[in-house]
């Protein structure tokens, strides 16, 4: 078994959101088919931090979810900036069985075991709580994240955390999530959001003491990047 990770999916199969009108976006979803399927095996798990389908609504998000359930693998996701068809966890994992989506699992205020690992995430928020509105975002998804890696630890694993947002981003740093990663001593964070010209001024690599990594798909030229 082997853990990947890929974010940004970014798919639009039955709504009109072409992303081939980016520049390195043409033809991305046959490239993710693609490339998953040569590398991903049916008992590998592949973390899907945020921004999965431009659906408005889970009928509109209904093909790009079968498309992903089709995909090999477990599949773990969470919410991203655009995912607005996103719903209540119940609701979501109704519509996931009543339309076989048996390879899709939810990462919401819990954790998965992988191993001797705890995959552990939340959504995040911008890095910047200045504004009251934003600091209200960023304290309840902090409070989000440490829920998910505090039941992880609690089971005695180690926390992985998948974020779509980056904690940190050129010389911007997000406090409360930060503050969270260092009290429990996390050592592996992995995160979405940034495209284009944003991917220069991402943190990569080990940054306080923790090993940051961006996995949004046009990054990674839409291969899945295994963890472990």
């Amino acid at each position: 078994m082997s853990l990947f990770a890929l974010a940004d999916l970014h798919l639009s199969l039955s709504t009109n959101k072409p992303m081939d009108i980016f520049p390195g976006w043409e033809g991305h979803t046959e490239r993710i088919r693609k490339s998953w399927t040569e590398l991903v095996k049916p008992d590998d798990t592949v973390v899907c931090p945020g921004d999965i389908s431009w659906g408005m609504n889970m009928e509109q998000a209904r093909a790009d979810l079968d498309f992903i359930n089709a995909l090999p693998g477990t599949k773990i996701i969470s919410k991203g900036n655009h995912d607005y068809w996103w719903n209540t966890a119940s609701k979501m994992n109704r519509f996931f069985e009543e339309n076989g989506f048996s390879t899709l699992h939810i990462l919401h205020n819990n954790f998965y075991r992988y191993e001797n690992y705890g995959i552990c995430g939340t959504r995040g928020w911008i890095n910047d709580n200045s504004e009251p509105f934003d600091a209200k975002i960023i304290a309840r998804e902090a409070h989000r994240l440490e829920a998910s890696v505090r039941a992880a630890a609690e089971s005695g694993l180690e926390p992985l955390v998948f974020l779509h947002y980056p904690p940190l981003f050129a010389d911007q740093r997000n406090d409360s999530i930060m503050d969270v990663l260092h009290r429990y001593g996390i050592k592996r964070c992995y995160y979405g959001h940034l495209h284009g010209r944003a991917h220069r001024l991402a943190v990569t690599g080990m940054a306080e003491e923790i090993d940051f990594r961006l996995i949004a798909a046009d990054y990674l030229k839409f291969i899945p990047y295994k963890i472990l």
